[in-house]
């Protein structure tokens, strides 16, 4: 088979055809109003590039296994190693590779259950490391690294799609990268280059962060600043993926199926990927959230962090200062914001951590679900429900009109039987909350069947009452684990 007529060469040739129509119709779009945004379709893979400080807490070496298991959603292009250790003097890319030579005994029995997951040799080219140096004294004129160089090349790919850099621990390998283009190339090309990153970092681990906000202004950047010393890693939104009551200091979450005993029984006793999985000493995978809203699960929109997802949700402003931040923030970021979920606990909690464990369950059963298929053939195994709307993502309405919304062509390949749940994701949408005095939101009528309806409420808030609502759609099936997909609806009120 030529390459060029090699599935691979087609699957990138279909790519890029996609990358196209999808331009095209993002320029005829007529929503442009604050938040209203491009159709949620189905995202094409997202190119990902990781910066991990791995060998120092063991929850880095987690991320990577669960994000391993997740590999065919992403063109993984880079695994670098950053500087970690009790003094920031050591790098250890051999932790990474291995766990990606872990993830070569499993791939084939990953592909059984879904297509596009890359050869382990593929991974091992990607891995890298930066300087076993911490904070900005790695950046400057002769700092370069091998990772930093393989940054810089992944951006200046010819690929139309963001670059997304997930940073698990200090960020001075990316700081160089910035100072290096900035250094050897025009004001054009370095806003180019720039233009084609998207960052989510684990809050601030070095104090190249802040800098690197301050000195890229225009550069899309996703964190919760601060340092855990000052302790803002209790304010930080992604510690919600795990973060017990004293790191995470929050209530409401189902804290069971987090602890080492859960994933004793869902992760590390399946097989070679799994055994690569450590006890957590802190709190479970820190830096999950990072690439959590670049899944394909139909719920969040990588470029739109507003929008909420399984990472949590962020707003775009410039905060406050806080006493755990390295500096005061010069430009808006993409950061914390609040919430209203129902707790396991039966009461409501509002705070940025229920961006993220108010889909815990979710996500918790869909890492055991696919730890299963490192181990077990397709029969054995359960696999992700289907979800299908009839009526289009998009639509429009005024106050007091009856939107109906239904899903009944939904699927599982399976066979198994599906639960619905369609609720207002409030916060998410740019109109202002039915009630935000009592916490009273939308209540759709057959909230739980594949066909219900809700009536848009006269908003007294901020008449008239124009913008848009998301109504989400959670469809689970009942397989073993339990999988949930979803949809996004969004209603633009008129």
């Amino acid at each position: 088979m030529s390459p060029t007529n090699s599935p691979t060469a087609k699957i990138i040739a279909y790519r890029k055809l996609f990358c196209q129509c999808l331009c095209l119709v993002a320029s005829l779009l007529v929503f442009n109003a604050p938040g209203a945004a491009e159709d949620n379709g189905t995202p094409e893979k997202q190119r990902l590039f990781v910066l991990t400080d791995i060998g120092g807490d063991p929850d880095d070496q987690m991320s990577l296994v669960r994000l391993l298991t997740y590999a065919n959603h992403f063109d993984i292009e880079g695994l670098v190693a950053t500087s970690t250790g009790p003094s920031k003097d050591q790098v250890n890319p051999h932790y990474i590779k291995r766990i990606v030579s872990a993830y070569r005994k499993v791939q084939d029995t990953l592909e059984l259950h879904e297509p596009g997951y890359p050869k382990a040799k593929t991974l091992l080219k990607t891995i890298s490391k930066g300087l076993p140096v911490h904070d900005m004294k790695a950046v400057g004129e002769g700092q370069d690294s091998p990772g930093s160089q393989l940054l810089i090349e992944a951006a200046d790919k010819q690929d139309e799609r963001p670059l997304w850099i997930n940073v698990w621990g200090g960020p001075n390998v990316l700081a160089q990268a910035l100072w290096r283009v900035r250094e050897n190339r025009s004001p054009e090309d370095l806003a180019k280059f720039v233009s084609k990153l998207r960052v989510y970092s684990i809050s601030d681990q070095d104090n190249s962060g802040p800098w690197i906000r301050k000195n890229f202004p225009e550069l899309f950047y996703i964190v919760t600043p601060g340092v855990n010393a000052g302790g803002g890693f209790h304010h930080a939104t992604w510690i919600a993926i795990g973060g017990d009551k004293f790191h995470g200091r929050f209530g409401g979450a189902d804290f069971s199926v987090v602890t080492n005993e859960w994933l004793d029984k869902n992760v590390r006793s399946k097989g070679p990927l799994g055994a690569a999985y450590p006890h957590w000493k802190y709190m479970m995978e820190g830096d999950t959230p990072s690439f959590f809203n670049l899944l394909d699960i139909g719920l969040s929109k990588p470029e739109r962090p507003d929008w909420g997802g399984w990472g949590g949700r962020y707003e775009l402003y410039t905060p406050r200062k806080e006493k755990w931040f390295l500096e005061e923030e010069t430009r808006p970021i993409w950061t914390n914001v609040q919430d209203e979920v129902l707790g396991n606990d039966g009461e409501w909690h509002t705070s940025n951590h229920a961006t993220i464990w108010r889909w815990r369950n979710a996500f918790q059963n869909d890492f055991a679900a696919r730890m299963d298929w490192t181990i077990k053939t397709y029969e054995q195994a359960n696999h992700p429900p289907v979800p299908k709307l009839d009526h289009p993502e998009r639509l429009k309405a005024k106050a007091g009109e009856r939107v109906d919304l239904s899903a009944s062509a939904s699927t599982d390949p399976d066979g198994d039987q599906l639960s619905y749940h369609w609720l207002v994701y409030e916060e998410a949408g740019t109109r202002a909350m039915s009630n935000s005095s009592t916490g009273l939101k939308h209540d759709i009528v057959g909230f739980d069947k594949d066909k219900a309806h809700l009536i848009v409420k006269t908003n007294r808030v901020m008449p008239p009452g124009k913008g848009t609502m998301h109504v989400i759609l959670a469809v689970t099936d009942h397989g073993t684990p339990r999988l949930t997909r979803y949809k996004r609806v969004i209603i633009e009120v008129q």
